[in-house]
């Protein structure tokens, strides 16, 4: 909790008291002098039940660094990815981001999960550098700058697709109540939905086990639907999202389904399959190939790694991207100036589009949240039916 308040601190003044706050931090730590590379960690899930998630982000960075080489690197240095894997567990997480810290970094990008991150962000502030997080609870703001959605971006997107689209006029909710980013968006949902007028018939949480037991999803399916909502909303992550998606499948006929956006991952279709998935859409983003002038990354990725990019493979590139203009235009990696590049920074275009970063929160605009159905061959995409009802581009 005490670094929650330090980090509340730190922001409320704007993005002038942040910058100044890093130099506080900047004096906890010295890291090796003189690197031959540029080390930039890459935090996140890589092995571990959301591992498809920390391989596409590996992969998307990977591959942003190969590309700045191949270009001549970065103020006379090439990029090197240093994998971070936290394996989606908080305790994991530190002890592999002090161990990463401990053998120098000049950079990071990640960590993916929010509770993880409010446990491995502020080890590398306070290791003099600015972290580009991929995390999307608003609790974890100020601790650097993000391209990725937050949860005050995604939770009216969730409300419009339940209301607009889907015409719920009761809406049952099953929430992970283990992790920040869902307890968060849970709050979020009631309150949106109910200024909406629509009734929360339910809100069920519940605490998945490590083996994701199936009897304790069934069970709340069975508690959710027995309310008799027009609609069920799964706020969890996919390994057992994709178990409320499939349990939804028997549901009564007429019954909504929609799942968070803690389950998009290539790992919510495998999970439930695709029948279960194009019952129970996902919000998400776009889908890797669905941005505009994607064509050349999706090329690039799949030349290199023999396979199709990760949902959050496109996040991954562009942090990293980011992370490196921003050093160049501030001639290092210092923690102070490079900091003031990255939250002055305004219309960055990569492949997930334009991106401006917001002071003193760090988050990115125009977000970027979608609702995503699988195809025939079992890959998510944009859904058309929810676009077109929307009003959706883009």
């Amino acid at each position: 909790m005490g670094h929650v308040a330090k980090k509340l601190t730190l922001t409320l003044g704007g993005s002038a008291l942040l910058i100044s706050s890093f130099v506080v931090a900047a004096q906890g730590s010295v890291q090796a002098s003189h690197p031959k590379v540029w080390k930039i960690g890459l935090e996140g899930p890589i092995t571990g039940s959301q591992s498809d998630v920390g391989t596409g982000m590996l992969e998307g960075a990977q591959l942003a660094a190969q590309e700045i080489n191949a270009a001549g690197g970065a103020l006379g240095r090439q990029v090197q990815i240093v994998p971070i894997d936290d394996a989606a567990d908080p305790t994991v997480g530190v002890a592999a981001a002090k161990a990463a810290i401990h053998a120098g970094l000049d950079g990071v990008v990640g960590p993916y999960n929010s509770g993880v991150g409010l446990q491995t962000l502020p080890l590398f502030i306070k290791d003099k550098l600015v972290p580009i997080r991929l995390t999307s609870s608003t609790s974890t703001e100020g601790y650097g700058v993000t391209l990725q959605p937050m949860n005050d971006q995604i939770s009216p997107i969730a409300v419009q697709a339940l209301t607009t689209w889907q015409k719920n006029t009761s809406v049952a909710i099953v929430y992970d109540n283990s992790t920040a980013y869902t307890q968060g968006a849970d709050a979020s949902l009631v309150a949106g939905l109910q200024t909406a007028g629509v009734t929360v018939s339910a809100n069920i949480p519940i605490i998945p086990n490590a083996i994701n037991d199936p009897a304790v999803i069934q069970l709340a399916v069975t508690q959710a639907l027995a309310s008799h909502p027009t609609g069920v909303y799964a706020d969890l992550y996919y390994p057992e999202g994709a178990l409320v998606a499939d349990d939804m499948t028997k549901a009564p006929a007429g019954t909504n389904c929609l799942s968070d956006y803690a389950s998009a991952a290539a790992g919510y279709v495998t999970g439930a399959g695709i029948t279960a998935v194009q019952n129970c859409p996902v919000l998400g983003v776009p889908a890797p190939g669905d941005f505009a002038d994607s064509a050349p990354f999706v090329s690039a990725f799949e030349a290199k790694f023999h396979s199709a990019p990760g949902l959050w493979s496109p996040y991954a590139f562009d942090s990293v991207n980011l992370l490196v203009q921003s050093a160049v235009k501030a001639h290092n990696f210092q923690q102070v100036p490079l900091a003031r590049v990255l939250y002055s920074t305004k219309n960055f275009m990569g492949w997930t589009g334009s991106a401006t970063i917001l002071s003193p929160s760090g988050d990115r605009t125009p977000s970027t949240v979608t609702v995503d159905t699988s195809d025939a061959s079992g890959i998510l995409h944009v859904d058309l039916a929810w676009a077109t009802a929307v009003g959706y581009t883009h």
